[in-house]
């Protein structure tokens, strides 16, 4: 774990104070995205990393629960809306991401012999396209497909973050551990209390240490769904 973390830290640093420029449209200027050419908008890791690193040890009462593996490392979490949408707004950006890319290549304007390297045709900067975008998505407004292509994943990050939040001081609505009264304190069986109990099965079952089911699942009445 230490040397992954070492790599992962140290090229993380040099990303970020360092990285050369890219062209993301394909034309005019590149992006920068270091601090040594400008850049600001960093907020979408920032937050990430603050909330995993800091928020998250201080809402649990200790360092150690830090997650320096990734949220797969913390697995007593139901998860909310949050993380889910943030799960699936990282996976449909690399989706996109790579279907863009496949279609750019395939649709590059050719400035140079059959004999030569297609790159010897482009300068970094120049003001020509270097692909079709009406070939490669059959619109013509770059404006908006490299805006939706940036915006997804950090709208993504920021639900994960909001999700990571929310768990860190057990702000979770979805994780059934109250049964439903009515106005006497009677509990009103629902398929919530089967998914509790389950769930108490599983985690008593993970824990090795453990020789003896809860009191919750030794209670003598077993809660019916059929009433």
């Amino acid at each position: 774990m230490i040397p992954t973390l070492l790599t992962a830290t140290s090229v993380f640093i040099i990303a970020f104070v360092a990285v050369p420029p890219v062209g993301i449209d394909g034309i005019r200027e590149p992006v920068s995205g270091s601090l040594l050419y400008g850049n600001n908008i960093i907020s979408t890791p920032v937050a990430a990393a603050t909330i995993v690193f800091l928020i998250y040890p201080i809402g649990h009462g200790s360092f150690s629960d830090g997650m320096p593996l990734g949220i797969s490392g913390r697995v007593q979490h139901h998860y909310a809306s949050f993380h889910m949408l943030g799960v699936a707004g990282l996976f449909g950006s690399s989706l996109f991401s790579a279907m863009h890319g496949s279609l750019v290549t395939s649709s590059l304007i050719r400035e140079t012999a059959e004999n030569e390297s297609a790159n010897e045709g482009y300068k970094s900067g120049q003001e020509e396209e270097t692909y079709n975008i009406m070939a490669a998505h059959g619109f013509n407004n770059s404006h908006s497909l490299h805006f939706f292509l940036a915006a997804w994943p950090v709208v993504a990050i920021w639900f994960t973050t909001l999700g990571i939040s929310t768990m860190d001081f057990n702000l979770n609505g979805f994780n059934f551990n109250q049964s439903v009264v009515d106005s006497q304190g009677r509990v009103i069986n629902t398929w919530a209390d089967i998914i509790n109990r389950a769930n108490l099965g599983m985690e008593v079952m993970h824990e090795h240490n453990a020789h003896n089911f809860p009191l919750d699942l030794a209670a003598v009445e077993v809660p019916s769904i059929n009433e």
